[in-house]
């Protein structure tokens, strides 16, 4: 590849990581931590990746940044970028309210999808975003995932996902609905094919998301803390009107009841990533062509 592209592939996907991360604000400015509730300096909680140096609260971020984090530099390409939900059920407000998520995050859809390398092997990757609608399954989303995943197929990629997600979109009733069906046979099509899908389960992960793809990893990872499961605790307990266990559908419960492989810090995850695409050898064509 010629070093022009990768300089200009790496300006853009820079640039954008830096739009998701805030960097661009003050450094010298606080945050209090939604978890320990400690002011924390915005300076540290970007050197930190975003997780709280205090007690290791991991941050929702961007979809952009979060590829910044695994990627090899100048190696990202995204795909579909031009691919975003209308409204099919012509649904009150809906149109007006992704302008004005489209505005806040410079995102089309609630998923950014790309091809990549990570230590030079070549990955497609996909990340939500919760930022855009709380990452929802819309008819869009559904689209770009499926797309990424036959891609991955075709090419014979590893492929990788980080799910952030609130559920199904309900502006979009049952073509919502309809994705959880569509991006689950993706999967099971890439799976019969003896594809390798990592999935990566940040907080939140829930509803339709959790309940069709992000559940069907051959290598299932959460970030520490991370909410996970389908419906929400409080709904649980007034359907069976029990009191919950202590950190029922967290990522460590999960991990202790054999749903999760491994819990793995934002720090460590790029060389998580690594050491599992060696384990599983050689994706695709490693020349990248």
């Amino acid at each position: 590849m010629s070093n022009v592209f990768v300089r200009r592939r790496h300006k853009l996907l820079s640039l954008k990581a830096l739009r998701d991360s805030g960097a661009v604000l003050p450094g010298n400015t606080e945050e209090n931590c939604p978890h320990c509730g400690q002011p924390v300096l915005r300076r540290e909680l970007v050197k930190n990746q975003y997780v709280c140096p205090l007690c290791g609260y991991h941050h929702p971020i961007g979809a952009y940044y979060r590829l910044s984090l695994v990627l090899d530099e100048g190696s990202f390409k995204e795909m579909d970028e031009d691919l975003i939900s209308s409204d099919p059920l012509e649904f009150p407000g809906y149109e007006a309210k992704l302008d004005g998520a489209r505005r806040r995050t410079g995102l089309g859809e609630g998923v950014v999808t790309a091809l990549g390398r990570i230590d030079g092997q070549k990955v497609a990757a996909g990340v939500l975003d919760s930022r855009f609608f709380m990452g929802s399954m819309s008819a869009a989303l559904g689209e770009k995932v499926t797309r990424l995943v036959e891609y991955a197929d075709k090419n014979k990629l590893p492929l990788i996902l980080f799910s952030a997600s609130g559920g199904a979109r309900m502006q979009e009733g049952i073509l919502s609905l309809m994705q959880m069906a569509k991006t689950s046979a993706a999967i099971e099509r890439f799976s019969e094919h003896g594809g390798l899908y990592i999935s990566v389960m940040t907080h939140p992960t829930t509803g339709g998301v959790t309940a069709s793809f992000a559940s069907l990893g051959d290598i299932m990872l959460a970030e520490p803390g991370a909410l996970i499961g389908f419906a929400g605790p409080r709904v649980i307990e007034q359907t069976i009107g029990e009191k919950l266990p202590e950190g029922f559908q967290t990522a460590e419960y999960l991990l202790e009841h054999g749903f999760l492989d491994a819990i793995v810090p934002r720090a460590r995850m790029r060389s998580t990533l690594i050491q599992l695409l060696k384990l599983h050898g050689k994706g695709g064509d490693s020349r990248g062509k």
